[in-house]
């Protein structure tokens, strides 16, 4: 059997060597840079070369070091989480959700907690989009409530509840101390504990560049994106999921 294995390219195939950025909380100087090399050492970087540093205040120094690693990957044991949807044109999506509801899919974003940062939610909902595409507020068969930034998570489940939402959109950025697993779990468990048992629950989905898809189940919600997800990618989903709900019950 061959197998798949690659190592980091720096100089030459297959040479392994590899450009690691650090800083450490120590003044710059002979014994800082001496610290940084031991550090990326102990890290399997044999050699460690410093190759760049730089004082960041009066405490502090910025390393760049290369240096060669002796791991190996098998590519056929690496996983991806792979789009199990097709991925629609506006018109498609339009006409799958006024066939499939008769009605405008109504959808709910924010991002939640102490998170302040927008650019990724008005990336998929604004109508300016992201990457040449529209975003969701361009689809004439989508009502898009964009509630901004640090929102309750329960004020964010009511609001959803009020405007009968079939799906819940939820972008974190701030990641500090996982305050974005924090606040989903937050926002999941406002949904079980409030969302009315006669109604269906929206779709939650939730995206940001420190998500991971396989995180979903764990996180109580129906999807994660990743950063470079598109706004046509979100809507497609929609779709696909809300059809999936139609056929299963």
């Amino acid at each position: 059997m061959t197998l798949n294995l690659v190592r980091a390219y720096g100089d030459t195939t297959g040479d392994g060597m590899v450009q690691l950025s650090f800083t450490l909380p120590v003044p710059a100087g002979p014994q800082a840079e001496a610290a940084a090399a031991a550090f990326a050492k102990k890290m399997g970087l044999d050699p460690a070369m410093v190759v760049h540093a730089k004082a960041v205040g009066p405490d502090f120094t910025f390393f760049v070091v290369y240096g060669r690693s002796g791991v190996v990957i098998d590519l056929d044991d690496v996983q991806v989480h792979e789009r199990e949807f097709p991925l629609l044109t506006a018109k498609e999506i339009n006409l799958e959700v006024k066939s499939r509801l008769g009605r405008r899919l109504v959808v709910v974003g924010a991002t939640v907690g102490t998170d302040a940062h927008t650019v990724g939610l008005d990336a998929i909902l604004n109508v300016k989009g992201f990457a040449g595409e529209k975003g969701l507020e361009y689809y004439r068969e989508l009502r898009v409530l964009n509630l901004g930034a640090q929102v309750d998570p329960a004020e964010l489940v009511a609001r959803a509840i009020a405007e009968e939402a079939d799906a819940l959109l939820v972008s974190q950025v701030v990641t500090q101390r996982d305050a974005h697993l924090h606040h989903v779990q937050q926002v999941a468990e406002a949904l079980a504990a409030e969302w009315p048992a006669t109604t269906p629950r929206p779709l939650f989905v939730v995206g940001g560049p420190r998500f991971e898809p396989r995180m979903a189940a764990e996180l109580g919600v129906d999807r994660i994106f990743a950063k470079g997800t598109t706004p046509r990618e979100v809507a497609s989903y929609l779709v696909h999921a809300l059809a999936s709900r139609q056929v299963a019950a």
